[in-house]
């Protein structure tokens, strides 16, 4: 148990266990998009058992909101509902992350009158009824940076340890990163360097916030998903370029999002090495990493440790048990049965009990 509780994620930041509680769509904050009382609970019953709780996706500006009912930190307006969550998550002795989002091209639709899709270029997602979005003019996309900065400050104005740049699972940040969404020719696309643009000037930008807000206990954080099927598509050779230059910043984490701790490449299956074992060996600053999927076990969390990763990230089993973490620390198993028990806003269950897929990883839901 010991490897698992209280790790030192920076000089003056102590954790008091590995685990992270992995960011999740709530898809149930209030009509005007502030923290409902739902939540509020959802996140003080989660803060109690991590060492991190990573927020749900939250919306930087009115064009970022992807979701029905998302989190915003778009305006001023929303400190006090920051700070309630911010609190909520503390009150439990966990690290409060705000995870910072724009959804671009993956937006839902509908979601506000006169909406607004944009992405790095006009080139619609490979998926069914994706809008074509509106390729971002140069200027706009700094006018982006200065979104996630504001955000950014309201986060620390809100009291939360840290913040994480989602630059994963499809999102803005990685439209820009992806060869098959920028097709751009101006300084933000077309070779993998310019890719790196934009991604890159965030996370500066971020350093350079926390220098002027916070103080060096903030936590900066970046997700990034390794590889993309599309082609032309991101490849692992392009995120170990990505791996590199976040590692050479002073950044606290890199969070990896994917399906298994164990997984390897999807583009190519002869490579069998687990992607985090490739990685790694790019991580040229030793960054903390976070490894996601299907831990729902001491010996899982501790496999993952000992693969690589410095933090282990839980999601499906952390829905259903509000007790997890205490239950894998302990060797008890983890509770796979969603009701009421697992203090999940009724939208969020709702939606949980439309994935097809929770039944065959043994989850059931009341």
């Amino acid at each position: 148990m010991q490897d698992l509780i209280k790790y030192k994620l920076k000089e003056n930041v102590t954790l008091k266990n590995r685990f992270v509680l992995a960011p999740m769509t709530t898809y149930s904050g209030n009509p005007d998009l502030t923290l409902s009382d739902e939540e509020e609970v959802y996140y003080s019953a989660r803060g109690k058992e991590f060492g991190i709780v990573i927020t749900a996706a939250t919306a930087i500006s009115l064009h970022a909101q992807a979701f029905t009912n998302q989190i915003s930190a778009k305006s001023d307006f929303y400190l006090p509902s920051l700070k309630r969550l911010a609190d909520a998550i503390k009150s439990g002795g966990a690290k409060a992350i705000l995870q910072l989002h724009h959804g671009g091209r993956m937006n839902a639709l509908g979601l506000y009158e006169n909406q607004d899709i944009v992405s790095a270029s006009s080139i619609k997602a490979e998926r069914s009824n994706a809008a074509t979005p509106r390729a971002l003019e140069t200027l706009e996309v700094y006018d982006t940076i200065e979104d996630f900065r504001q955000a950014m400050i309201r986060a620390i104005k809100s009291g939360f340890d840290g913040i994480e740049l989602h630059g994963a699972n499809t999102y803005l940040i990685q439209q820009f990163f992806s060869p098959h969404s920028n097709r751009r020719s101006d300084e933000f696309g077309g070779s993998l360097e310019k890719r790196l643009t934009f991604p890159l000037m965030l996370v500066d930008m971020a350093l350079n916030t926390r220098n002027e807000f916070a103080s060096e206990d903030f936590i900066i954080g970046y997700r990034l998903s390794p590889e993309e099927l599309e082609e032309p598509g991101i490849t692992l050779e392009d995120t170990t370029r990505l791996i590199e230059e976040l590692s050479k910043r002073e950044i606290d984490y890199i969070h990896l999002s994917l399906s298994s701790y164990k997984q390897s490449s999807s583009r190519n299956k002869e490579e069998k090495a687990p992607i985090i074992n490739i990685l790694q060996k790019h991580n040229i600053n030793n960054l903390p990493i976070i490894g996601v999927g299907g831990i729902e076990t001491k010996r899982e969390a501790l496999e993952a440790l000992s693969l690589g990763f410095d933090l282990v990230a839980i999601g499906k089993a952390a829905l259903s048990d509000a007790m997890v973490v205490s239950n894998i620390l302990n060797d008890k198993p983890i509770k796979k049965v969603i009701d009421e028990d697992s203090l999940l806003p009724k939208d969020m269950k709702k939606r949980i009990s439309e994935w097809s897929y929770l039944k065959d990883k043994g989850y059931t839901v009341k």
